[in-house]
């Protein structure tokens, strides 16, 4: 029994591992810390969407998915390298993530998408200057659904802690700053950083651990792993439906905690979703 369990969490392993090499190679982004000066970045509001990478040919997730867009949808976007969020409205991720998830897209459900841009992967000069550029394209495309996210300067700390408080009153998710003298790159680091009332990550589905008393025969919690490697347990955050119906080893989820432990493991996490890019 405990060798078939070892090969089931290999084979999926292995499978995560497949589709983790053939992601695109793009900026991921940093926690923000107190003790950064936010005067050298630019800000702009953190969207609940669905990341998408178009490299003059095909929208792909940030896993590497192709998201089967709509052909009217994906004609208007320029053949040049693009980042940005596919988008609907605050506090609609699921409409936005069932509507790309789909392999037959539905017209009228892209309709209400946006594409909102935030980088040009490879491009030359500064992220300032970028974002001119990205703004030249949209108003050569001239399509709705082709928008730049605003960005602003941050000033200081006092103006990005009362920013932030606006946004989340508004049901926005969070910030993103963007250094704004900063050259193109990829990987993580403090060129990006979020900023969220509650810290999130991301983990990698290990293996499902059973429930007991109310949750006899469902899940109790799944084990997952952490882009540091170390392995995390999350029993909390589940509906009745999703422990009857959890994401399967393999699957990258989000989980939300509080703080790190003296060794680095997130303290109080529970899940969030599943996360389809």
């Amino acid at each position: 029994m405990a060798q078939r369990l070892r090969q089931f969490v290999g084979f999926w392993l292995l499978l995560w591992a497949a589709v983790a090499a053939a992601a695109p190679d793009i900026l991921l982004a940093n926690v923000y810390r107190n003790e950064i000066d936010p005067a050298p970045y630019l800000v702009s509001e953190k969207l609940d969407g669905v990341r998408a990478i178009w490299d003059g040919q095909s929208l792909k997730t940030r896993s590497g998915r192709v998201i089967n867009a709509p052909v009217w949808f994906v004609d208007a976007l320029p053949a040049v390298a693009l980042d940005g969020e596919l988008w609907i409205a605050r506090q609609r991720f699921d409409e936005v993530s069932g509507t790309v998830r789909r392999e037959v897209p539905v017209d009228a459900e892209w309709r209400k998408v946006r594409y909102m841009l935030f980088e040009l992967p490879g491009a030359g000069g500064t992220f300032a200057q970028r974002v001119e550029q990205m703004q030249a394209i949209i108003s050569k495309a001239k399509v709705p659904w082709l928008q730049v996210i605003e960005q602003r300067p941050a000033v200081n700390r006092e103006s990005l802690k009362k920013w932030l408080a606006r946004v989340v009153k508004q049901g926005g998710e969070g910030l993103m700053l963007h250094r704004a003298d900063a050259p193109y790159e990829t990987g993580r680091s403090d060129t990006l950083l979020k900023l969220k009332p509650a810290l999130d990550a991301e983990g990698v589905v290990v293996r499902h651990l059973p429930g007991k008393g109310k949750y006899e025969g469902m899940l109790g919690a799944l084990e997952i792993r952490l882009a540091d490697g170390k392995l995390l347990r999350l029993g909390s955050g589940f509906s009745d439906e999703q422990r009857k119906n959890p994401p399967p080893p393999g699957a990258l989820v989000t989980y939300r905690y509080r703080d790190l432990t003296a060794y680095g493991v997130p303290r109080f996490a529970t899940f969030v979703r599943v996360r389809e890019e």
